[in-house]
Formats: structure tokens, C-alpha cells, sequence
């Protein structure tokens, strides 16, 4: 590789050919603002919020798509760029809809951030603001036109990385705005409500439709039994929020803060998780032993499911009928629980703290929920939980409690499920034991983690081998199902997940600015604190989870797949529109 020599405010430095001024200013300790620029998504030098002074070229250039050249001479505070970074962020300033005390993202917004950074006290100019009105069409995602600053960075992460591109740029000059087409809203649309859009906008202009009023009224209710549970990727980024490093495993002290909330009972999802794995586990052996459809393709992700549903609707047979782990939890909480708690159902609340925007628009499914009542009441996000928390001037650090029996603690194997790879690696475990009818030791399957956008991988189970693919972003899953499609490629079982990286990346989880995003491996980070978690559990399997065979199966619902946990715990899934 060739390199070359450049200085950076008088710092020498060697980088590869080809590396753009905003890299290698990082590696001699040089912070260039950026909002527009999204390492991997969106590098369009559009904001120009990055500009440099390079000597010798007649105008200032973006820093984040200019690659150096030998002997370039790099100013990165020069006056002029000061000043030039100034007028830019004020034009940002001057229609941007300036209400930061009442922004959800307040003291996490990058617009802020660079304002106080460039020390703009006083607007110089005073623009024309949309008066375009909120979208509230999505169960899931609410949009502000007059927040968004068009850094585009929402429409890459829809069109780049997921592959659909519900979202773009409308109109041309002052009159642009990012919508949908033809003035159609989010909820009108192919949109499948995984929040990458979300979680990429540097500002307020896309929020959750939040369900934090609904909750502390149900909290509030004296009537009301209020029973709340969290899936496995909260514990591993809620800690974020207040203050812990990326990567924190923070069970203990999120229990205890929920505890602290007046939830009348706590439980983890990761239950449920092992739940899934006896019912899809054997739906997987049920298809390997009699000829049903393969690849059997995973359901716990509801971004991933409404994207079959509208963009491979020819995959639908491939699908588990399995509900998701919460929805599933939520069925066995308004009956079981009720039945052995003597509840009326009808006076449960059940709340699902969710690292996803999607389990939103899926609680809602009028097939997920029995007699009248929904499976699950609200979905909260992480954002959301921490948002309680802070509310209620809990001192989250310094909680500290435990799931409710008999519900908890769970397997590693459901633990795991947060990362991409970890439903293929939780059935494996159990599928394995019960071909083999041994108690296998070897139960860690790297060749399904990671966060390669396919993994690829053959396990030789007993007289069986198992072909097997894993795929997350909706992008990876694409391009996977057409090679499926088109006859290239044969498996057995297939694991998808909507958000790169998986759950522990879900549109619900806290949002890193992009100056920690661009340079951080979150995703790995987080995916690393639930393995962590796993092997440090007694129980590593689902099968061995005694609160699942014993409480579940031999009281209740007799044997996995029996026609009570149909009725249950599976559901169907139907074509929709793309447009």
C-alpha cells in the first residue's frame, strides 16, 4: 500500500493513499466537527461543517470525502475555516426549530453539541421556517420536518445499509424536505419500523412514539397489575445512559431501577427467549425429519418480519410461526400466570422494555393476543426506560435487583439472543443435544458470531449436517434471500436480524453521537457484554432451563409444539403492499 506524507496544523504524519483529511487528522489526535458524515452510511460532504484549508487549493474542501495527497499542508482552525464553519452552522441555526429545553434529544443532539462547541451565542441570521406538520402516521417512529437539517443521514441509513429507501429528499432548494414520497407518511408506506433511521439522525427530527404516559398511569392504577419484563440487548446498552462505559452488562442495577419505578413484578425476556428455542427447535426438527419447507427462516425480529412481509412476501412459508420471545412471554403472563397468581387477565398490564422501534408497531398485531387482550400492552424502549428512570431521580448506578421467580434467571442461550448469530447459536445448542442424545460440552459456535454482514457455516450434528446462514441489516438479508432465491445457495435453518449487528444495535437503543459512532465498534461492544454474560451463567441451554420443562411444559403445556402452544405461542404472517 502506497503512503503518503502530509502535516496536519504542523503535525507530520504517513497515512495510506487514499485516506480522506477527517481520518488522518484523527490519528494525530485532531477532532474535525462533522454532522453530516456517518462513517460506513452516509460520507457525502454535505453539511460542510468539516471544512479544511489546504495550501495551495483555491477553496476550502470537505474533510470527510477529500483523500490526502503527498505534501499536502492541512489547517483544520485556521480563521478562515473558523469562520466559514460558523456562517455554516448559524444557516443551520437561522430555520431550525428551536425548542431544545423540550427536545427529546436535548443534551444528546450533535446540532446542539457543535452550537455550544463553536460558542454561537447570538444568530446573526433569522430564516424562514417549514411549517410542514408532524408525521404521527407510524406506530413506531414519529417525524419532525421542522427539526430535520436535510444532513441526509436518515435517508442513507434507509437506502445504503437496509436496502429499502422509503425515505428521501423532496423538492430542490429552500423547499427540501425528507419524507416519504408524494407526501405520504411513515405509517403509509413500505416502511418496516426498525428505527436505523432513527438512531442515524443527529437531531430531534425522528422520535419513538412514546408510551411513557400510558405506563406511569398503568403504574399508578390501583386496579391494575403492571408486569414488566426486558429483553437481553436493554441490559447491555441501558447503562449508557448514565454515564457507564459502552459494553456494560448492567442486569443488576436495571432490575433495581425497574423495581424502584413501581412495576408490581419484573421479569427477563430471556425466559422466553429459551421458550422460543423448545418451540422453534423443534419446528426445525419437525421440518429436518418430514419434509417441510427449508430454509426454516427465525421470527423474533419484527423489522425483519414486515420486510418479508412486503418485499419477500415468496418466503412466508419459510418463516417459524413462532411469535417473538415478549409476545410469547406476554401470552404466558395473561394466562398461566394469571391462572397461577388467581388474576383476572383482563386487569394485567404487560410492558416489554425493548432495544426496538419495531416491537412497537408489533405489539399492535391484532393475531398477537388471545380472547380480546393483547399479548403485550406497551413497548417502551431503552431510551424510553432511562427517561422513567431519570424522571424519577433514581440514582441508577447504584441499584440493584433480580428477575421474579418463577420466571428467572434464564439460560445463556437467551441471553445471546440480543447478538447477531445468537438465536442460530441458542438452537444449535439445544438441537444438537437432543440429535445426539448427549449433554455436549463444545457448545460455542463462533462460525455464526461476528459481525460479517453473511456468516456462512456447515455443523456436523450426529449423522445430520446442518447448513446454516445468518444475516443482519436488512441490506445482508437481502442479498442473502435472492441467493436463496435463485438457486445458489441450500440451507437448513436461517437467522435474520432487521439492525446491523442485531438487537443490541435496535433502533430503541441509546443514541451515540457520531464523532463516538464513527470510530467505535458499538455494536461489537455490546454483542460482547451479553457472551460475557452467557458463559458466566450455570445454565447454558434452553432444554436445561428448569423453570421452562418443569414450570412451563410438565404443568402446562404438556411437550414443545403440543396444540396448546400453537395456539399460544405461534401466529401467521401475511403479504403486504410495497407501496
Amino acid at each position: 500500500m502506497s503512503m503518503v506524507n502530509i502535516t496536519i496544523d504542523g503535525k507530520p504524519v504517513q497515512v495510506p493513499e487514499g485516506t480522506t483529511v477527517l481520518e488522518a487528522a484523527k490519528q494525530v489526535g485532531i477532532d474535525i466537527p462533522t454532522l453530516c458524515y456517518l462513517k460506513g452510511v452516509n460520507e457525502i460532504g454535505a453539511c460542510r461543517m468539516c471544512l479544511v484549508e489546504i495550501k495551495g487549493a483555491k477553496a476550502l474542501q470537505a474533510a470527510c470525502v477529500y483523500p490526502v495527497a503527498e505534501g499536502n499542508e492541512i489547517y483544520t482552525a485556521s480563521p478562515v475555516v473558523k469562520e466559514a464553519r460558523r456562517i455554516n452552522l448559524e444557516l443551520l441555526l437561522s430555520n431550525h426549530k428551536r425548542e431544545c429545553l423540550t427536545c427529546v434529544r436535548n443534551k444528546n443532539c450533535e446540532l446542539q453539541t457543535l452550537a455550544e462547541e463553536l460558542n454561537i451565542t447570538d444568530l446573526e441570521f433569522e430564516g424562514e421556517k417549514c411549517d410542514l406538520p408532524l408525521d404521527e402516521t407510524s406506530p413506531s417512529l414519529v417525524r419532525d420536518p421542522q427539526k430535520c437539517i436535510a444532513c441526509r443521514r436518515c435517508v442513507a441509513a434507509c437506502r445504503n445499509i437496509q436496502k429499502i429507501g422509503v425515505i428521501d429528499a423532496v423538492n430542490r432548494g429552500f423547499t427540501t424536505t425528507i419524507s416519504p414520497a408524494f407526501g405520504l407518511g411513515l405509517g403509509e408506506v413500505a416502511c418496516v419500523n426498525c428505527g436505523q433511521c432513527l438512531v442515524a439522525c443527529p437531531v430531534g427530527a425522528i422520535t419513538e412514539q412514546s408510551s411513557i404516559r400510558q405506563v406511569w398511569n398503568a403504574i399508578a392504577d390501583p386496579d391494575k397489575v403492571v408486569l414488566v419484563q426486558t429483553a437481553p440487548a436493554v441490559r447491555a446498552a441501558i447503562g449508557e445512559e448514565f454515564g457507564m462505559p459502552i459494553g456494560t452488562a448492567a442486569t443488576k442495577q436495571m432490575v433495581g431501577a425497574m423495581l424502584g419505578l413501581g412495576f408490581d413484578k419484573v421479569f427477563d425476556t430471556d425466559t422466553a427467549a429459551d421458550l422460543t428455542i423448545l418451540e422453534e427447535g423443534t419446528e426445525l426438527l419437525q421440518r429436518l425429519q418430514n419434509g417441510g419447507k427449508l430454509p426454516l427462516i427465525t421470527s423474533c425480529s419484527p423489522g425483519w418480519i414486515k420486510y418479508c412481509e412486503h418485499y419477500y412476501p415468496d418466503f412466508l412459508d419459510n418463516l417459524s410461526s413462532c411469535k417473538s420471545p415478549h409476545e410469547m412471554f406476554g401470552a404466558v403472563l395473561k394466562t398461566y400466570y394469571a391462572e397461577k397468581n388467581n388474576i383476572d387477565p383482563s386487569k394485567i398490564v404487560t410492558v416489554s422494555i425493548m432495544p426496538c422501534t419495531a416491537k412497537k408497531f408489533e405489539a399492535k398485531r391484532p393475531e398477537l393476543g388471545d380472547k380480546g387482550l393483547q399479548d403485550v400492552d406497551y413497548v417502551l424502549t431503552t431510551r424510553e426506560l432511562a427517561k422513567m428512570i431519570r424522571e424519577a431521580r433514581i440514582e441508577f448506578t447504584k441499584c440493584e435487583g433480580e428477575f421474579e421467580s418463577p420466571f428467572g434467571p434464564a439460560s445463556g442461550a437467551g441471553v445471546i439472543f440480543g447478538a447477531t448469530g445468537g438465536v442460530m447459536e441458542a438452537a444449535l445448542r439445544t438441537v444438537a443435544d437432543i440429535l445426539t442424545g448427549q449433554d455436549l460440552q463444545d457448545i460455542e459456535y463462533h462460525d455464526v458470531r461476528g459481525l460479517q454482514g453473511i456468516k456462512e457455516a456447515s455443523v456436523k450434528v450426529g449423522d445430520l449436517e446442518v447448513k446454516l446462514a445468518v444475516a443482519h441489516g436488512l441490506g445482508n438479508a437481502s442479498a442473502l434471500l435472492d441467493k436463496i432465491r435463485a438457486g445458489e445457495a441450500e440451507y437448513h435453518f436461517v437467522e435474520i436480524m432487521a439492525c446491523p449487528g442485531g438487537c443490541v444495535n435496535g433502533g430503541g437503543q441509546p443514541i451515540q453521537p457520531a464523532r463516538i459512532r464513527n470510530w467505535v465498534n458499538i455494536p461489537q461492544l455490546r454483542g460482547q457484554a451479553l457472551y460475557e454474560e452467557d458463559r458466566n451463567l450455570p445454565i447454558r441451554k434452553s432444554h436445561k432451563n428448569p423453570v421452562i420443562m418443569k414450570n412451563l411444559y410438565e404443568d402446562w403445556l404438556g411437550e414443545p409444539g403440543s396444540e396448546q402452544a400453537h395456539h399460544l405461542l405461534h401466529t401467521t404472517y401475511t403479504a403486504r403492499d410495497k407501496f
